[in-house]
């Protein structure tokens, strides 16, 4: 049986959707770039992040956990939630440590990404400076807690597509933190480098040993695009 299929705006932009599918999935169809963190098409969603945040008629909600439905009226690029998903990804900044310009993920991490396209020049809040420790127990996987912005991404991986519990998290509010299912760290647990929880991680906080650099600065995803871009094409190529 086929879905039913409606019609709602975002931005003034007439917008086709089936039933079943989230407000960020159908823009995706339709080439239009709702900025996300912890978004990932191939996870079910979670609405950790926030960033994904639009105006639906008239209520901010995450468009990522939101069924669309025949009607809707949405407001995505506006200057005040571009500052409201500025301020997220600043906040993202302070909380951890982030030395963009020599990280493995640099031109290749969806935060350093999503900090150009939303325009943060310098963070405004003053940075936290954590104490975080780099799990190096398995041998083909590390895990640099420095990175970590808590996006789940990992968990939902190992729980859903890997069927394992390695990732969790402990603690709340700040003091959160990704943890694994054993005492002696990463080593001790099912983790395989060819899990999906390996490659999903938006940032350089999972890092698979000895495929660092393979792709050379200049050359990577986001060092020549901004991201988006590949959603934005789709629109492209059908106006034409």
């Amino acid at each position: 049986m086929v879905a039913a299929s409606f019609k709602f705006n975002i931005d003034g932009i007439e917008v086709e959707a089936t039933e079943g599918q989230s407000v960020i999935e159908a823009c995706d169809e339709a080439g239009i770039y709702i900025p996300r963190l912890c978004h990932h098409p191939e996870l079910p969603p979670s609405g950790n992040c926030r960033v994904c945040t639009c105006k639906i008629n008239g209520r901010h909600s995450a468009a990522c956990v939101t069924p669309a439905a025949h009607g809707m009226v949405i407001e995505n690029d506006t200057p005040q939630l571009t500052s409201d998903r500025r301020a997220v990804i600043e906040m993202l900044f302070v909380e951890g440590n982030h030395p963009c310009p020599y990280c493995v993920a640099s031109g290749d991490c969806e935060l350093q990404a999503l900090g150009y396209r939303l325009g943060m020049v310098a963070p405004t809040q003053p940075y936290q400076w954590p104490e975080r420790k780099i799990d190096a127990t398995h041998p083909d996987i590390y895990l640099d807690h420095d990175r970590c912005i808590l996006c789940s991404r990992c968990i939902r991986a190992s729980r859903m597509e890997d069927g394992k519990t390695v990732f969790g998290f402990e603690g709340r509010g700040i003091a959160m933190r990704l943890n694994v299912d054993a005492q002696g760290g990463l080593g001790e647990t099912q983790m395989a480098a060819i899990d999906k929880a390996a490659s999903v991680c938006p940032v350089a906080c999972i890092v698979i040993k000895r495929h660092n650099y393979q792709v050379p600065n200049g050359s990577r995803r986001f060092d020549k695009t901004p991201i988006g871009s590949d959603i934005e094409a789709k629109r492209t190529r059908r106006q034409s």
